[in-house]
C-alpha cells in the first residue's frame, strides 16, 4: 500500500477534528502519529503528554484518590478540547490520541468542538492483541493494565453506534492509518 500524499484525505483542510480512542495497546499513538504526518496541516495532540504537564501531585486516571484522578482527567480533556479548537481555528487538523472511556467525556469533545466538527475513531483490535502489542514495546514503555475488554465494553455501552468502531487486529499500523485517512471523515462522524 502506498503512502497517501498530503492533502488527499477528506480530513484535510480542517474538515473535522479527529479523535482516536481505544484501550491501551490498541495502537492509538502509532496510528495518530502516522495520520498526522500524512495530512497537509495537522497537529498531534497526545492526551498522555497533556496529562503529564501536571508534575507535582499528578494522579493517573485510575489512581487514588479517585476524586483527584477524575478532576485531573477532566482537566486533560478540557485542555485537549481547547488545544484542538485553537489548532482547528488556525487551519490545522487536530489529531487527538487519548482514552475516552465514556459518553460523558465524549460529550465534552462534541460540545467543545461544536461547529468545527468531530470524527471519532475507536480502534478495537481486541484485548489479546492489545496485550500482545504491549509485550512488544520497549520495557520502559510497557504499561500495567489488563482491563481492555471491560474498558471497551464500557465504551460500547456509552457510545452506542456513534463514530467508527474499527477492528484493526489484522492490519499493520500503516494500513490502519491509510484506512483512517480514507474513511474517518465519513464513518467517524456518524451519530455525532
Amino acid at each position: 500500500m502506498t503512502a497517501r500524499a498530503p492533502g488527499r484525505s477528506p480530513l484535510d483542510g480542517g474538515a473535522a477534528c479527529l479523535l482516536v480512542v481505544g484501550a491501551p495497546g490498541a495502537g492509538k499513538s502509532t496510528v495518530t502519529r502516522l495520520v498526522a504526518g500524512r495530512l497537509s496541516r495537522a497537529a498531534l495532540l497526545e492526551g498522555d503528554t497533556v496529562s503529564r504537564l501536571v508534575v507535582s501531585g499528578r494522579v493517573w486516571a485510575l489512581g487514588e484518590p479517585a476524586d483527584e484522578a477524575d478532576r485531573q482527567t477532566r482537566l486533560t480533556n478540557d485542555n485537549l478540547v481547547a488545544l484542538a479548537a485553537s489548532f482547528a481555528d488556525a487551519g490545522f487538523t487536530p489529531v487527538i490520541d487519548w482514552v475516552v472511556p465514556d459518553r460523558a467525556q465524549l460529550d465534552l469533545y462534541v460540545a467543545g468542538l461544536g461547529d468545527r466538527g468531530l470524527a471519532l475513531v475507536v480502534l478495537d483490535p481486541g484485548g489479546d492483541v492489545c496485550r500482545h502489542r504491549n509485550e512488544l514495546r520497549d520495557p520502559e514503555e510497557q504499561f500495567d493494565f489488563d482491563g481492555q475488554e471491560a474498558l471497551v465494553a464500557t465504551m460500547r455501552r456509552g457510545f452506542g453506534e456513534v463514530g467508527w468502531w474499527f477492528d484493526t487486529s489484522a492490519l499493520t499500523p500503516e494500513e490502519t492509518a491509510e484506512q483512517v485517512l480514507a474513511h474517518a471523515y465519513a464513518l467517524g462522524r456518524r451519530g455525532l
